[in-house]
């Protein structure tokens, strides 16, 4: 998931570079999973996406539900170790309150 900062988002010019930097990154990140994953026979995707972390998961999670009628679809996610996070919340915290879908937090 590509999320650019606040700081970067006042810069045309440092848009560009993150959202080139990204798409490079891209199929390295999609060649290490499936180094990790062939073979396991789990059915799993690469896809990268734009956006807000939590939109874009709870998105792409609510469209393998519609998809998939039957079979069950979990978001596994990390915990923040930011004591902000837990106050002003955090990727996890908005999942946690808004997916469709169950969460598994890991921490």
């Amino acid at each position: 998931m590509a999320h650019l900062s606040t700081t970067v988002m006042m810069s045309a010019g440092a848009v560009a570079e993150m959202e080139e930097s990204f798409d490079e990154l891209a199929p390295e990140i999609r060649d290490q999973a499936a180094g990790q994953l062939d073979g396991s026979g789990l059915d799993w995707g690469f896809e990268r996406r734009q956006g807000l972390i939590a939109d874009e998961l709870i998105a792409v999670a609510a469209g393998l539900q519609d998809a998939r009628p039957g079979q069950t679809v979990v978001i596994v996610v990390g915990s923040s170790s930011h004591v902000s996070h837990r106050v002003v919340g955090s990727v996890t915290v908005s999942l946690a309150r808004r997916s469709p879908v169950p969460v598994v937090i890991v921490p």
